[in-house]
């Protein structure tokens, strides 16, 4: 084993320096502002304000974009789904809004404790232990897959249950057949991104995404217009588009010197402590299922009415 001297001195030289220095920078400047007696209190008060928040935008800003272009990449497969026809429109709309939410939002909130986690080893420079952690998350969201793939083969009986109309669960179980490889992609996507946020790591997932996007656009007209594939090729290009996503951010974490030190390889520490992580995260997915669970009911109530197709289709639109 490594000595604390041969831990320490790589770790805060070569990856630790930069956010310090950051970190430090933003306190001089906030000390200063708060510190000059000279300047009105409302002013001293606006301009730290102001300093505090070019620090999140650098921070926040390329996390929303990445949100942003996640929800349109899926939005954009429901409109490549509209100019298929109504039917298939309403049908992208309850699979996606109806089925596949609830797996996207029990996954984010899994995924969601690894922040925690990394984030406090990387406080405490505990640097090994981020990588650990993300696979262990990865294990745990991986195993969850196992029976949202279960609701997923049986998307058709269970909404038929539901009351949904025969035609449009049939075709929305078509669209959801082709998410699924997307649940294990999430089971992946969700714990990388916050083992890089965790690091202040925010603008290589922000420009994979944006690419992603691009070649999700192009893939998708080709799987619509010049294949034939339809309803299922929507679907199975936006579970492709996420594994391109989920693929690039890994081989950036292998490839990138800022990982060298939060990422060491494969471990089997990832299988131990599984149960501690569940309970941990079994919080935060609890609290984002329950937001995105009023949408889905909403979802599920407007195929009840007398005219499901429409009403799924303003669903969808809106």
């Amino acid at each position: 084993m490594d000595s604390p001297d041969e831990l320490q001195e790589p770790i805060l030289q070569s990856h630790s320096q930069p956010a310090a220095a950051l970190h430090n920078e933003v306190n001089s400047m906030l000390e200063k502002v708060l510190n000059d007696t000279e300047l009105p209190y409302l002013k001293r008060i606006m301009l730290a304000s102001a300093i505090e928040l070019k620090l999140l935008y650098r921070l926040a800003g390329p996390a929303v974009f990445v949100y942003m272009i996640n929800n349109f990449m899926s939005l954009s497969t429901r409109i490549f789904a509209g100019h298929l026809g109504n039917l298939q429109l309403a049908a992208a709309s309850l699979g996606n809004s109806g089925i596949q939410l609830f797996a996207y939002g029990l996954m984010l909130g899994m995924g969601s404790a690894v922040e925690t986690l990394c984030g406090q080893a990387f406080g405490a420079r505990k640097h090994e232990m981020l990588g650990t952690y993300l696979q262990r998350a990865t294990v745990v969201l991986t195993v969850t897959g196992i029976p949202l793939t279960i609701i997923y083969l049986l998307s058709k009986p269970i909404l038929l249950l539901l009351g949904e109309p025969n035609t449009v669960a049939s075709a929305a179980a078509v669209f959801v057949y082709g998410l699924i490889p997307q649940i294990f992609a999430y089971a992946v996507n969700f714990p990388i991104q916050k083992f890089l946020q965790s690091q202040s790591i925010v603008n290589p997932s922000a420009i994979i995404s944006a690419t992603t996007l691009i070649l999700h656009l192009l893939l998708t007209w080709l799987a619509v217009y010049k294949m034939g594939l339809g309803l299922i090729g929507c679907s199975l290009v936006l579970s492709l588009s996420w594994w391109i996503i989920v693929s690039a951010q890994f081989v950036y974490i292998v490839k990138s010197d800022k990982c060298n030190y939060t990422w060491n390889g494969f471990t089997l520490q990832a299988f131990s402590g599984l149960w501690e992580f569940v309970k941990l995260s079994a919080g935060s997915a609890v609290m984002l299922c329950l937001e995105t669970w009023y949408l889905q009911i909403l979802v599920l109530i407007s195929g009840l009415l007398k005219n499901p197709e429409i009403s799924l289709d303003a669903l969808s639109v809106w």
